[in-house]
């Protein structure tokens, strides 16, 4: 009996070197959830990708940081800063690049940089909502989603799934990180000091002005109005851990057990008795579940593009009109069977091969049901330049939800 228990937990501590190897411990959750990589390796891989893109911002001739824009560079390392201070990786020592881009982005590749465009500094002129933005990037690196990802995708390759190789089942995949990276940011903003609310406002800004194209593709992100709702949800859960300008004092019991989750403990304590089967079960199961999220999402999107095209194949433009040199109004006929809210018509105006093109939105307000009529409207500065928008602008279906 005694040889049978030291082969028993011989074993045990044997499963649980497995699961050490391909796995790690969530540091939000608790749970165990697939990563090929060590932590110093994962910084290795990560940090090597931003020096190098560092590298060549140099050798191109174009600035970086506090040469690039000081004032910007340094309110971004102060924001950075103390969002980071209340972070599940305080621990290690990490450095935003504010680089020259205008676009509206900033990311991290798993190491401990968090690399931010200047377009995103200046357009961001609430510092609540550069910190959403710091927030969820360092999210992102907190929840292992870089590696995660890597290694879901080799796992999946491994048992010969077709599934790693669609495009839905990676957008759909990487779009359940996003929401988890939004979940954790709002929490980090409020600790730290700052709106959680503001993630909510920035998505519902970029609703108004770009729209969700949920039909034109499948999104490896959520599209802006599901996104404005998921982060004021959680953000009005967290408030009352916000105190404005303030370090919650609290934060680092509240990354533990929160509004938002409570944190599984987990440990190598019982290996050997238990513990080994228990991580490697867990590694497993973690690993299934998400495989099945990412395939419902994936059906899910498809589902959403599937209607909003058969939406738009039963909208007729019957009419125009130029109410003033910036407003385009557009007259349409609906004659599916299925009534309709949320309409959001877009358009796109090529500015040539080497620019984004304009885009251009309209909400339609009403409730809209088969064989009605209604108003779509553009207004932009674009508008002026063009004597027939038609002849120049590209219109599509952007969003329609069944009533």
């Amino acid at each position: 009996m005694l040889s049978g228990c030291q082969t028993l937990q011989s074993v045990d501590r044997g499963l649980y070197n497995i699961a050490e190897s391909v796995s790690e411990q969530d540091r939000v959750t608790g749970q165990r959830s697939l990563s090929l990589q060590s932590r110093a390796q994962q910084i290795q891989q990560g940090n090597s990708v931003v020096e190098q893109l560092i590298a060549k911002e140099k050798k191109d001739g174009r600035k970086l940081n506090q040469q690039l824009d000081k004032d910007q560079y340094w309110r971004m390392v102060q924001i950075f800063d103390r969002v980071h201070r209340i972070s599940h990786l305080s621990d290690e020592r990490w450095q935003p690049i504010l680089i020259d881009r205008d676009s509206f982005n900033a990311f991290t590749t798993g190491g401990t940089y968090i690399v931010v465009h200047r377009g995103l500094m200046e357009q961001l002129t609430s510092d609540d909502e550069v910190a959403a933005v710091m927030a969820h990037e360092i999210a992102h690196t907190v929840a292992n989603h870089v590696f995660e990802a890597q290694s879901l995708a080799q796992v999946t390759a491994l048992a010969n799934s077709g599934s790693a190789g669609r495009d839905g089942y990676r957008a759909a995949f990487t779009q359940k990180n996003e929401y988890e990276a939004d979940r954790i940011g709002v929490l980090y903003s409020s600790l730290a000091g700052y709106d959680p609310l503001a993630s909510s406002r920035i998505w519902k800004r970029q609703y108004q002005t770009e729209g969700n194209r949920r039909g034109l593709f499948f999104q490896s992100h959520p599209v802006n109005s599901d996104r404005e709702r998921f982060n004021r949800v959680n953000g009005e859960k967290v408030q009352p851990y916000y105190t404005p300008g303030r370090i919650n004092p609290n934060h680092a019991q509240l990354l533990q057990n929160n509004s938002l989750w409570s944190k599984q403990q987990q440990g190598s304590d019982n290996v050997g008795q238990g513990g080994g089967f228990s991580a490697l079960a867990g590694t497993l199961l973690g690993a299934y579940v998400d495989h099945q999220q990412a395939k419902a999402g994936e059906r899910q999107q498809q589902q959403q593009i599937r209607f909003v095209r058969y939406v738009q194949s039963q909208m007729k433009l019957v009419g125009e009109t130029r109410p003033s040199a910036d407003r385009w109004q557009l007259r349409f006929r609906y004659d599916g069977q299925i009534p309709l809210q949320g309409v959001t018509v877009g358009g796109q105006l090529s500015q040539g091969k080497d620019k984004a093109p304009i885009v251009m939105v309209a909400h339609v307000k009403q409730a809209i049901r088969q064989g009605e009529q209604f108003k779509a409207e553009f207004r932009h500065t674009a508008l002026k330049s063009l004597s027939k928008p038609s002849d120049s602008i590209k219109l599509y279906l952007d969003d329609a939800v069944p009533q």
